[in-house]
């Protein structure tokens, strides 16, 4: 079972994202810490799997204070063996840690670190709004090498408005140099609820598939001969770093999530928490959980979501999942060099990896 705390908080809100997220404001970080102390003391002890890794997302887990982290990962080792564990992974941005904090995460039992750099061009992060500048970004990863952090994954974003394919390769190439050991190179998509969709319904920006193509060829073309295992669609693992968390995800194991907004799915239901920080605190401080709404996901759902999130790794997924007619259409991808088959396995290479959602839509 994979476990994943949610931690709202920004100190600014990005156009791009869609994820639960706010400014501080009036909601008291101290009280937000002990209700999902509280929510996993409630949640944790009634799931029958023991946790195989932890992460902690957002918003921006790094902005909490030592003082709050400290409170927060001393209730975590309470009820979790550390020592078991796959991976301890903290989101951080790098404009809200120092080398101290950086030497707290690793005290407190963090094993890697997740950096939301996104670009290494400063027109580009002006553009997303991020707080931190390249210099920063290029420092963070050098804090925590000296912090002595295990494994360093660096977040970069392409196709991103105002991006030209010379900006991606020197950011890709600078990503490089500072020798993290895991990259994640995604494709902006537009979300609902951002400031980028409203941009992109009123005709200010737009979207190109085949701009997109050339910039996930190059990342694939320069992450690769870098040494990186291109192992799913927008990840790039040196060896002995890819993200354990994440491929829990991607092989449909069971996970639960505390926090605000975070989903679950356990034993084949799949609920999600209240979407509001203020009313996820009153409502775990007062019956122990902040349940929003629960489905009971049924084979055929599951079946989907294997085709779906498989296809996106380097394993690719069983033939056996697939109906007959989807097994002429998976015959046909390999007609055209778009997958091979190997074994049971239906894998996607070449063009066919930068076109997975496409396919997995035809596919089921």
């Amino acid at each position: 079972m994979l476990v994943y705390l949610h931690i709202p908080f920004c100190h600014r809100v990005c156009p791009y994202c869609s994820f639960y997220k706010h400014t501080p404001g009036a909601t008291s970080i101290g009280s937000f810490v002990d209700a999902i102390v509280l929510e996993m003391k409630h949640r944790l002890p009634a799931t029958e799997e023991k946790p195989r890794t932890l992460y902690l997302g957002g918003g921006t887990p790094s902005m909490l204070s030592p003082s709050h982290l400290s409170r927060l990962f001393t209730a975590l080792q309470e009820h979790l063996d550390f020592s078991k564990l796959d991976e301890v992974t903290l989101e951080a941005n790098p404009a809200t840690f120092d080398l101290a904090k950086a030497k707290l995460f690793r005290e407190l039992g963090v094993t890697r670190v997740s950096l939301g750099i996104q670009s290494f061009t400063s027109h580009v992060l002006e553009i997303l709004g991020r707080e931190h500048s390249v210099a920063q970004a290029s420092e963070s990863v050098r804090i925590l090498r000296e912090a002595e952090m295990p494994s360093i994954n660096i977040d970069l974003m392409f196709s991103i408005p105002g991006q030209s394919k010379e900006d991606w390769d020197a950011t890709l190439r600078h990503a490089i140099s500072l020798q993290p050991d895991h990259i994640s190179a995604y494709n902006l998509t537009y979300e609902e609820d951002t400031a980028f969709f409203e941009s992109l319904r009123r005709g200010e920006m737009r979207e190109n598939e085949d701009h997109d193509a050339e910039f996930f060829h190059l990342a694939d073309e320069l992450l690769t001969a870098a040494g990186f295992d291109h192992y799913e669609t927008s990840n790039y693992a040196q060896s002995g770093h890819h993200s354990s968390h994440n491929q829990g995800y991607w092989r449909g194991e069971d996970y639960l999530g505390l926090g605000p907004s975070a989903v679950s799915t356990l034993n084949g239901v799949r609920w999600r928490n209240l979407p509001d920080t203020a009313s996820y605190v009153s409502q775990v401080t007062a019956v122990g959980h902040a349940l929003s709404e629960s489905e009971m996901l049924d084979s055929e759902a599951l079946r989907l979501e294997r085709i779906a999130l498989g296809l996106r790794t380097r394993d690719g997924i069983s033939l056996d999942l697939l109906n007959p007619e989807s097994q002429k259409h998976a015959t046909h991808l390999v007609r055209e060099g778009l997958a091979h088959i190997s074994g049971n396995q239906l894998v996607l290479i070449h063009h066919g990896r930068a076109l997975v959602d496409p396919i997995a839509a035809e596919l089921v």
